[in-house]
């Protein structure tokens, strides 16, 4: 095996592990993405109860629903939760926002990495069939 041979094997091989690599940063994106997606949903729920809370008059009755029971609960006490769940899960997306970025720079490093391989074996080709001829 020529030395131009084992240089395309060993691009082909680099190729190869850039790609998969890619494509398991691309899966991790799209689970951020999902997790993201459902944290967003119950931040919007939590702000509609939060205001609910807001428009009830401070001796309403207020209900949690634990199982299949509703249980009566103070309407501070429920505020507090409904407020301490919305910092939880605004923390919960500014985590997965630096999560994605990060993610989202090393799928485009490594696609430029996959890029420069291809180029390479792209100019190993034609020399490679003149060769040949």
């Amino acid at each position: 095996m020529s030395t131009a041979a084992k240089k395309a094997a060993a691009l082909d091989q680099s190729l190869r592990a850039e790609l998969q690599a890619l494509k398991q940063i691309q899966q991790d994106i799209q689970s951020n993405q999902a997790a993201q997606a459902k944290l967003i949903q119950q931040k919007s729920e939590n702000e509609m109860v939060l205001k609910e809370l807001d428009l009830a008059h401070e001796d309403a009755k207020v209900y949690k629903l634990i199982g299949p029971t509703l249980i009566k609960q103070d309407p501070v006490e429920a505020k507090s939760n409904v407020n301490k769940r919305l910092e939880f899960i605004n923390g919960e997306l500014s985590r997965l926002d630096a999560r994605l970025t990060a993610h989202q720079d090393k799928a485009s490093k490594r696609q430029q990495q996959a890029i420069m391989y291809q180029q390479e074996l792209q100019k190993m080709q034609p020399a490679g069939d003149a060769q040949a001829t």
